[in-house]
């Protein structure tokens, strides 16, 4: 009677273990971020396999709540969406030297896909961009996709883009001053961009 239990018992246990993991294999290179925004949701897929260093960075920022309240300052038509100078600026200035190692390009910059910026080697820190379609001129560049937006690409099209490009193409915000002033400077300058309200991740870890 004893050995029955036993083996009722290890039968539920494997019975609760599957149902846990819903039958389908984990992918462990993959994990996914949902953002909401003021214009809607989009969730993006990262792929670890194709930039381990910008995959966990990323991770990193979206589970520390370092995106929330981010502007979109940067929504160039047919080119990018740029976001990831946090509205502190004390916490931005936190994470100015925090850079990581270039990689190679393994996946290219084309629609949906999701890269760091940089300005130089190994100066990739927490601004991201969405290409808004075939920028594959940067792969020569060392623009390495970490991922892409698989779902609420009509979302990212909808991002507030009148301001245009910053100084000194044009007359939208001014990173410097983002860093410097945090949102207080784009909420009194430029008060129709669009923001992350939330970001977290949503499967795979």
């Amino acid at each position: 009677m004893k050995a029955d239990m036993k083996l009722l018992r290890w039968g539920f246990a494997l019975l609760l273990c599957a149902g846990c993991a819903g039958g389908e294999e984990v992918d462990e290179n993959m994990y996914r971020a949902e953002f909401e925004t003021s214009k809607g949701t989009f969730v993006i897929e990262v792929r670890r396999d194709w930039a381990p260093l910008g995959a966990e960075r990323f991770y990193n920022l979206v589970q520390d709540g370092f995106f929330d309240d981010n502007r979109f300052f940067r929504v160039l038509d047919g080119f990018v969406a740029q976001w990831g100078i946090n509205g502190d600026p004390q916490l931005q200035s936190s994470w100015a030297e925090a850079a990581i190692l270039d990689e190679p390009v393994v996946m290219g910059n084309t629609r949906g896909r999701v890269t760091f910026a940089h300005g130089g080697p190994n100066t990739r820190t927490t601004q991201m961009f969405i290409n808004y379609g075939d920028n594959s001129r940067l792969d020569e560049m060392g623009f390495p996709a970490i991922g892409e937006v698989v779902e609420g690409m009509e979302v990212v099209d909808a991002l507030y883009s009148a301001y245009g490009d910053g100084p000194p193409t044009g007359t939208g915000p001014e990173q410097g001053s983002i860093q410097a002033e945090g949102n207080a400077y784009l909420d009194a300058n430029y008060p129709e961009l669009d923001r992350i309200v939330r970001a977290s991740i949503t499967a795979g870890g």
